[in-house]
């Protein structure tokens, strides 16, 4: 076989995944995500009359840690820790599920862990509604603790070093006068759920969902008389864990999100993509003033509004990027207004999309002034190391291709070409022995976005070797549906079919000539 037939055959293939991923969307209009524990662990504690209690309660029994804890053993695994114990704890004290001795063993594991650990919890990561779950969830721990059931100490477990719960107090005063929450916080009221019935403006879309998540809709039907007479909620919870076998996800439906990262990733990377028009309809239906939501029942954002945007332009498709402009700031560009911080690949993403519309011939001067803002916000924001950190993912493989691509795609060369060196210098620096790349141990995912980097900005001597090494790494690994969750949510989890992308593309890109 020669050179040529092999590379139809590469060619053959990648058409072929390509064409996969777009029928998985199709045939999952709610995307694919990992199982959460904190969210499972939520149904536990919340709704032990929903179908799969059981095999929630195994689950929590099956995954936890020998030393107690669940999730990774770094700080990230503290919120699913305490999730865990405190719907550990509540099946002990109501007797919700068989098996209580083993229970009992699990949640006095769980307590002595945290008693362990928390003193030296330090550097919690920046994941949504961290400073309020982990003092609620403390709290009531700390309640079934006070007095507890046989075969539990006795004890008061203290927040992790430098946390307070006062915003958590100050939520539950407002929640308590009866004054509407703003809609981001409608994603975490589960941390508010012995005050919710009747709470203003806090109801279930007519899909059933409160605020994009199985926990703050198990809370808000908690609350009421009867959560059997409210049929559209009980229905989203039970859609919500059907298909990963009665277990939940962070957030449900991510539609617009899946398809938006999906698309953008495939056709940035020149692959040819036949979408159907209900796909195309699913991006734009949800388009306002404001953008589009990842998922309905959360607010608006810049960044799920950003990247849309861009996979609507990358497929030919006229949208007006002008709903961003409500998401600029003095400092660039926030994800939503009010956000605690700024993210660095929300600021590029909307570089990504004001930038893709100035290179179809469109904009006007405040378009182009805000690319410069832009370019200049993500230079002074990369580490010395030459790599970018952020937010919204564990990784930062995942924040320096987001940031470097945007910058070489839709920067001034030479004021940027510098920063994109750096970036393509540190990923070169933290590959492993093994060719992978990865922020604890190697992944397909994180090796993917190195690779994609490397092969889109970068071109010496070092880097080409640096490819192939990765490159024959992720031919040999299989993706598939399982993998490290990295994304920020209450807690780490992992789209399935985004990652799936990135690993396609990465093989495409970084395969040899």
């Amino acid at each position: 076989m020669n050179s040529g037939e092999l590379a139809e055959i590469v060619r053959v293939d990648v058409d072929s995944e390509v064409r996969d991923l777009v029928a998985r969307m199709v045939r999952h209009p709610a995307g694919q995500v990992s199982a959460s524990t904190y969210e499972t662990a939520r149904l536990v504690s919340l709704a032990p009359w929903l179908t799969g209690h059981h095999r929630r309660v195994r689950h929590l029994v099956g995954t936890q840690r020998a030393d107690g804890g669940w999730g990774t053993e770094d700080p990230y695994g503290l919120v699913p820790t305490v999730s865990a114990t405190e719907a550990l704890l509540t099946v002990v004290r109501t007797g919700s599920a068989p098996g209580l001795d083993t229970v009992t063993r699990a949640a006095s594991r769980a307590v002595t862990g945290l008693a362990d650990r928390l003193g030296d919890v330090r550097a919690l990561p920046d994941t949504p509604a961290i400073d309020l779950i982990v003092p609620a969830l403390m709290g009531a721990i700390n309640e079934h603790l006070a007095d507890p059931p046989p075969g539990l100490p006795r004890t008061r477990l203290p927040l992790p070093p430098g946390m307070t719960g006062a915003r958590l107090a100050a939520v539950r005063d407002r929640v308590a006068a009866r004054a509407p929450l703003h809609p981001k916080l409608h994603h975490a009221v589960e941390v508010v759920a012995d005050l919710l019935r009747d709470l203003p403006g806090l109801t279930p879309l007519p899909s059933g969902t409160v605020g994009a998540s199985p926990a703050a809709t198990a809370a808000w039907l908690a609350a009421q008389d009867r959560p059997d007479a409210h049929p559209a909620a009980l229905s989203y919870l039970e859609a919500a864990v059907r298909p990963l076998g009665g277990l939940a996800p962070c957030t449900t439906p991510i539609a617009v999100f899946e398809r938006a990262w999906v698309l953008s990733t495939l056709t940035r990377a020149g692959l040819p993509v036949t979408v159907p028009a209900e796909v195309v309809r699913s991006l734009t239906a949800d388009l306002g003033p404001t953008g589009v939501a990842t998922s309905p029942g959360l607010p608006p954002d810049a960044d799920t509004t950003a990247v849309t945007l861009y996979a609507l332009m990358r497929l030919g498709v006229a949208v007006d990027p002008d709903c961003l402009w409500p998401y600029e700031t003095g400092a660039g560009f926030c994800t939503w207004p009010g956000e605690d911080g700024l993210s660095v690949t929300t600021n590029a993403h909307v570089l990504d999309a004001l930038g893709q519309h100035l290179a179809d011939g469109a904009g006007h001067d405040r378009h182009h002034h805000a690319v410069d803002r832009l370019q200049r916000l993500l230079l002074d924001r990369q580490d010395t190391d030459g790599a970018w950190r952020d937010r919204w993912h564990a990784s930062p493989y995942y924040a320096t291709l987001c940031c470097a691509l945007a910058l070489h795609s839709y920067g001034h060369p030479t004021a940027v070409a510098p920063a994109v060196t750096r970036a393509a210098r540190w990923v070169v620096d933290t590959q492993r022995a093994d060719g992978s790349w990865g922020r604890s141990d190697g992944t397909a995912e994180e090796t993917a976005y190195a690779l994609h980097l490397l092969s889109t900005a970068a071109s010496d001597p070092d880097t080409a070797a640096a490819v192939a090494r990765g490159h024959a790494y992720l031919v040999g690994v299989d993706d598939g549906e399982e993998g490290l969750p990295l994304w920020h949510d209450k807690d780490l989890y992992r789209p399935d079919l985004i990652v799936r992308a990135a690993v396609l593309v990465a093989r495409h890109l970084a395969a040899p000539a």
